[in-house]
């Protein structure tokens, strides 16, 4: 039997960076999000969102600057605004440890996940001739429900996966990372909009002896 709790592991570090603020309500169950600053080794960083039940932790100890660890899922769900369907991700909060400030804490950013391609890969190269892939991944929940994870593959990865058909299994670990973006509405507003993905450094078929791993450079 599969184990979901096995197919979506993040484990990331850095510091509080925005309040909890309320975020929705389940069966009587208050959830909170708040923003964590994750740094590369670049020295730039991702700001992440967080989500947090109020029965994890006591709220007022999530304070501005605050380093903390946190172990947890990256989930989505579909959110439906004027009759158009966005995704919207975040990490799912289930441990939150307070720690002392150190490099390894500031650029912890590690997620695992087990799940199916479920859109067909788009494979492209850059003006320098990078190769880049972009995968959708569906990762089983408990309750029958599923997360749909973008990823974006480098190098041979990108390349191994071009062809791979919908529904391949597959395994996968790398890092949560931000993008902002420019949206244009047809008045001719533009609005800064951010998107999340998971920059992929390792990549395999699950449950065969394929394996192709390439360690990317953490940018």
């Amino acid at each position: 039997m599969e184990n979901v709790s096995d197919n979506n592991i993040v484990i990331i570090g850095g510091k509080i960076v925005s309040v909890p603020e309320f975020s929705h309500e389940i069966f009587d169950e208050k959830f909170y999000k708040f923003n964590i600053e994750t740094k590369r080794l670049s020295n730039s960083s991702d700001i992440l969102p967080i989500i947090v039940s109020e029965r994890l932790v006591e709220l007022d100890t999530l304070q501005l600057d605050k380093i903390v660890e946190i172990e947890g899922q990256f989930r989505s769900y579909n959110q439906q605004t004027e009759g158009k369907s966005k995704l919207v991700l975040s990490i799912f909060a289930k441990d939150i440890i307070e720690k002392e400030s150190s490099d390894d804490i500031l650029t912890k950013n590690d997620a695992t996940f087990v799940g199916y391609i479920c859109k067909p890969p788009i494979y492209r190269k850059t003006p320098l001739g990078r190769e880049i892939a972009d995968i959708l991944l569906a990762v089983n929940r408990t309750y029958k429900k599923s997360d749909y994870i973008p990823c974006i593959l480098w190098g041979r990865n990108a390349k191994f996966c071009e062809k791979l058909p919908v529904g391949t299994m597959v395994k996968l670990s790398g890092r949560i990372q931000s993008r902002k973006y420019e949206k244009k509405y047809e008045d001719g507003t533009v609005k800064e909009m951010v998107a999340y993905e998971i920059s992929v450094a390792k990549f395999s078929l699950n449950k065969t002896e394929t394996v192709v791993e390439k360690e990317e450079q953490n940018v």
